[in-house]
């Protein structure tokens, strides 16, 4: 005989969850009331269908900031999600706040997703790894296979979602953000960010400015 569930377990099972409510109700049916057994129940049903959820729109969610200590470092994050539920819930804003700061420590990424690095720049790093002085005396298969094995570790390293989690590392984003995907059910994007490093292009700049007012001084001489 099942266990009968209450409309008070049931939503606070989907305030925690984010899950369907008839999700939820069998959840806890299966788990006999036990809600961290409920939890982990759906968290397992998401995760085999979090890649069928990866083509739904998602056109809710949040702009996260993330400032380093000392206030040198600070990024912009979009990450997007389906429902304004879920963009309420304070698990995602520090998803959203956990990323930001996996960004400001990784000054390589530039990209989301190595399916976004555009082809001249991957067509530079092979040519690159082509040219290195222990590849040039192999033979052209070996070499190819060497440089395409280092071009792959090399787009992984512009690559958000190719990056270990570093509060969890045997994760990697992508795998950090499925989790949330199976955790509330829905699709979840991470759109776009921004690094801001305090004083970038300043030098630069600066440059060029001396370079205008040295060329100015020259012509009037």
């Amino acid at each position: 005989m099942l266990k009968k569930i209450s409309a008070k377990n049931i939503k606070e099972l989907r305030n925690k969850t984010g899950a369907g409510m008839t999700d939820c109700k069998k959840a806890l049916e299966a788990s006999e009331g036990q809600i961290d057994i409920a939890i982990e129940a759906l968290r397992k049903k998401g995760l085999a269908s979090a890649d069928k959820k990866s083509n739904r729109l998602a056109a809710e969610g949040l702009i996260e900031s993330y400032i380093h200590a000392g206030s040198r470092i600070g990024v912009l994050i979009e990450i997007n999600c389906e429902t304004d539920f879920v963009s309420r819930q304070p698990k995602f804003h520090q998803l959203a706040k956990d990323i930001a700061m996996q960004i400001a420590a990784c000054q390589s990424v530039v990209y989301v997703f190595k399916s976004d690095i555009p082809d001249d720049i991957i067509n530079y790093e092979q040519g690159l790894e082509l040219q290195k002085e222990d590849l040039l005396n192999k033979p052209i298969e070996i070499k190819n296979k060497i440089a395409n094995g280092r071009l792959d570790k090399r787009l992984k390293e512009l690559s958000l979602m190719d990056q270990n989690f570093i509060k969890k590392t045997e994760i990697t984003i992508e795998e950090l953000v499925k989790q949330h995907i199976a955790l509330w059910g829905e699709n979840i994007k991470i759109r776009r960010f921004e690094r801001f490093l305090l004083g970038e292009g300043l030098e630069s700049k600066n440059n060029n400015f001396k370079d205008e007012v040295s060329n100015m001084i020259q012509d009037k001489s």
